[in-house]
């Protein structure tokens, strides 16, 4: 049995969203919902035309509907594995919502992933294209399934070390940091270079509208060499887009690894279903899962999830509304608070779409050096091991209705919008450290300004 210790994570999660616009003949209404049930982040945009209904269709059912193993009679649908996590999106997204790190009795998630990847490495071409150098045997993801002749690559569970701790002014507060135990691994040790870090899923909501902030408003919130010497110095992360060929601007994943939706979803299909496609052509064995490449053989398609329906899932997941914040009004001085502490500076408030739509995701897009406490090691293209994208913070106080739980940061070790807040460091630091000595109602003030979002 292996016993890993992960100290990850990311920055802090909260948001609300801007309903105005520029263009007159826009309207919210057809962007934003007003919706808090744990349906919230599920409804489409309004006012598409029939096409743009029927592909909208197509994309959620293949997001929700469970894949199976092939060769079976649902040939729409079959191609999973022949290793996987999760048969569904859903699994990762429940009602779209974000991941959820343990159930009930304490068992790790579906939505809660390991990943596999070698600390450093010196191969050029690789960083460039894949961003690192996964384990030549497990290769980048570790999956706890397999189909009726694969076996699985290993049982995985988490436990938690609870650190205790006081506020300036006597308050306690607990914090929790995992512990990941592999055991049953069914091919052999993992290459001496290899660390494991976990992940669990984002939410999907205003995805489309992140797409569409223009470049050079997300690269003006840059200051790689802090020269304004706030602290605070923002990095673009640059990747691989399969999509095209090219380099691009990162936006997606804890560490903005992905450039486009469509890369981020052909991306999640690949490595936590097993499912082929035309970015990632080959199934998800390595050239050592000898059981797994003959299983992979049976499927006899060129693609398991061939273009068209990526194509559909990648436009469902790019047109649902954003709850919009509730009753700004009542949370004016958290507002205000967060603003003071100098939250802004990395969770921007908003943007103007190329569309023309005004937008508050709460977020930069950028890679932050979150300090020793949250660095995991993993360096992904331009990100290295404590850096990390601001997640945006729309819909955050929804994050437990949707999901029927709430865990924050990129491994779900934060229970609370507050634990989060506490796991900041590096970039982050002097604002926690503000954060702590104000007084505990100024302090919930701000998390329930962040939970309105």
């Amino acid at each position: 049995m292996i016993i890993l210790s992960l100290l990850a994570t990311l920055v802090v999660a909260g948001a609300t969203i801007i309903t105005s616009q520029t263009s007159p003949s826009i309207s919210n209404a057809n962007y934003f919902t007003q919706d808090k049930s744990k349906c919230a982040f599920s409804h489409p945009v309004s006012k598409l035309s029939d096409e743009e209904e029927d592909m909208l269709i197509l994309g959620k059912s293949f997001f929700r509907i469970p894949w199976v193993e092939a060769p079976s009679a649902t040939t729409a649908r079959d191609g999973l594995g022949p290793l996987f996590n999760a048969n569904t999106c859903i699994h990762c997204h429940p009602h779209n919502g974000a991941g959820v790190a343990v159930d009930k009795e304490g068992a790790m998630n579906r939505s809660y992933l390991l990943r596999l990847s070698h600390k450093e490495t010196n191969d050029t071409n690789l960083s460039q294209r894949v961003g690192f150098r996964p384990d030549s045997m497990y290769g980048a993801q570790l999956s706890r399934n397999g189909n009726q002749k694969v076996p699985a690559e290993a049982k995985v569970a988490v436990i938690y070390e609870e650190i205790n701790s006081t506020y300036p002014d006597g308050t306690l507060y607990s914090l929790r940091k995992p512990h990941y135990l592999i055991s049953d691994m069914g091919y052999g040790a993992f290459d001496s270079q290899t660390i494991v870090v976990a992940r669990i899923g984002l939410a999907l909501i205003g995805l489309g509208h992140l797409e569409k902030i223009p470049q050079q408003e997300i690269l003006a919130h840059e200051d790689i060499d802090d020269k304004n010497k706030d602290g605070i110095s923002g990095k673009a992360n640059y990747v691989f887009n399969p999509q095209t060929n090219q380099t691009e601007l990162g936006r997606f994943t804890w560490k903005a690894s992905a450039a486009t939706i469509k890369h981020q979803t052909a991306a999640a299909a690949h490595s936590d279903m097993g499912l082929s496609n035309p970015f990632f052509p080959s199934h998800n064995c390595t050239p050592k899962q000898t059981a797994c490449l003959k299983e992979a053989q049976k499927s006899g398609k060129e693609f398991d999830l061939p273009q068209e329906r990526l194509d559909a899932i990648a436009y469902y997941l790019s047109h649902l509304k954003v709850p919009a914040s509730r009753e700004p009004q009542k949370h004016l001085e958290g507002k205000r608070t967060f603003d003071t502490l100098g939250c802004i500076a990395c969770h921007t408030a908003s943007y103007t779409t190329l569309e023309g739509i005004n937008i508050s995701p709460y977020s930069d897009l950028l890679l932050h050096d979150m300090g020793e406490g949250l660095m995991d090691g993993r360096s992904e293209f331009l990100a290295n091991g404590s850096e990390w994208r601001t997640p945006p913070l729309w819909g955050i106080g929804l994050y437990k209705t949707v999901s029927g739980e709430a865990n924050y940061l990129h491994d779900g070790r934060a229970r609370t919008i507050e634990e989060a807040i506490l796991w900041h460091g590096g970039e982050a630091q002097s604002a926690k450290e503000r954060f702590m000595r104000f007084e505990k109602k100024d302090r919930e003030k701000l998390i329930q300004f962040l939970e309105s979002l």
